[in-house]
């Protein structure tokens, strides 16, 4: 019945819908494990805090570091052999990983495994690829938009022990593997092999490369301020809560508030975008995350960090898809997986510096002090897209 009722939509909306439901159910099982993973690694260990921070930090930077390193390899698969192909890859690899993770023994075993996790990573890069090249260009403010609603989150493991909310995870990628599989269309002409561009030849190929390599940096920066609370965020709430029971429960709420807010927000903003143009939705967006970020870094209770971190994914809304919408306007079709790929390797190195970041400031500042220099950040990162994309913003083809 579904897929019949599919087959009646063109194909780019029908992709949108399942790709809509893998990235959300792909940042469900992400999110169900990540806002636990520090308190995972303190059952593998007797840590002290600086160690525990310390280890928190490498297991979820190191996921990243082999993303960053990989993705341009799969981003040139992808652009010669298609992206359900790498949908594909990515959704099975990640459901064996997540099932090999629930009998990790000590910290070593654990950190191997989230390289390989970043090894088979790229579903998200690849769906977002993916809807950039089948949507119309005046869709696709609203079509990214929807896509990145799909990264939410989730508490399941303040209702089961960790490792069974692994076994869970795992099969949550068997089931986007199962859809990708069966439902999802592409209609995909190959580069001859020996024909794929060099990385020199693609960016001879974009009209404002400049403007490319400022929205990876973009990328690289918004992601080391997302990123940056990451690997401490439930040892932050477990302080805030004075050491109560409710720890877990409280650290997935509080990871799945950015990803709500996103999933309300962020088809209106791309929407809007697509009309009053994505530079200002970009500035608005700066806007708002320095303003609810800087406050975050004085917060004295989690129902004050809940609603924080709710504005924050407000913010995100608005800037993760205005990014995709204008890579999508200044790429040609036959190159977009590669420069979605240099994307996520801008993004999966934001993820390696933000919790870097996180750990180093925390040792110093306390786990305050992460949050005022993410506002910083954020306002450096304000200022760099305005001065790139000063001389753009009245080029009416680019509609920025």
């Amino acid at each position: 019945m579904l897929k019949k009722k599919l087959s009646q939509l063109p194909t780019w909306q029908s992709n949108l819908f399942i790709l809509w439901f893998g990235v959300f159910m792909t940042g469900v099982g992400f999110s169900e494990v990540m806002p636990f993973l520090s308190l995972y690694v303190d059952t593998l260990g007797n840590f002290t805090k600086n160690q525990l921070t310390f280890y928190s930090g490498i297991t979820f930077s190191i996921t990243f570091l082999m993303t960053a390193i990989i993705s341009p390899f799969w981003g040139k698969l992808a652009d010669s052999r298609g992206r359900k192909l790498m949908l594909i890859r990515a959704s099975l690899g990640m459901a064996i990983v997540f099932f090999l993770m629930e009998a990790v023994q000590n910290i070593w075993q654990l950190i191997f495994l989230r390289a390989l996790q970043g090894l088979c990573g790229g579903f998200i890069s690849n769906a977002n690829a993916m809807i950039a090249t089948q949507t119309p260009k005046e869709k696709s403010g609203y079509a990214l938009g929807t896509l990145v609603t799909g990264v939410t989150g989730g508490v399941l493991a303040s209702l089961v022990n960790y490792r069974i909310a692994f076994i869970i995870t795992g099969i949550i990628f068997l089931l986007v593997f199962l859809l990708v599989i069966t439902l999802v269309k592409e209609e995909f002409i190959p580069i001859p092999k020996g024909k794929s561009p060099s990385r020199k030849e693609i960016f001879s190929q974009l009209s404002y490369p400049k403007l490319t390599i400022g929205l990876f940096t973009t990328t690289f920066i918004i992601q080391i301020v997302n990123q940056s609370i990451s690997p401490i965020i439930a040892l932050f709430v477990r302080e805030l809560n004075n050491g109560s029971g409710s720890t877990t429960l409280w650290a997935g709420i509080i990871a799945a508030m950015p990803g709500i807010a996103t999933m309300l927000a962020a088809p209106r903003f791309g929407q809007l975008g697509d009309r009053i143009g994505t530079h200002r939705i970009m500035l608005m967006g700066f806007s708002l995350a320095f303003i609810f970020m800087l406050p975050t870094g004085f917060v004295t209770a989690i129902w004050q960090l809940v609603i924080l971190r709710f504005m924050i994914g407000i913010s995100d809304a608005t800037m993760l898809p205005a990014v995709q919408t204008l890579l999508t306007k200044t790429t040609p079709t036959q190159v977009t997986s590669r420069i979605f790929a240099y994307n996520q390797s801008f993004q999966s190195l934001g993820s390696v510096f933000g919790p870097i970041m996180g750990t180093v400031v925390a040792m110093f500042f306390d786990y305050n002090g992460i949050f005022i220099t993410s506002a910083l950040l954020i306002l450096v990162n304000a200022c760099l897209f305005f001065y790139r994309t000063k001389s753009l913003k009245h080029d009416k083809n680019l509609n920025l």
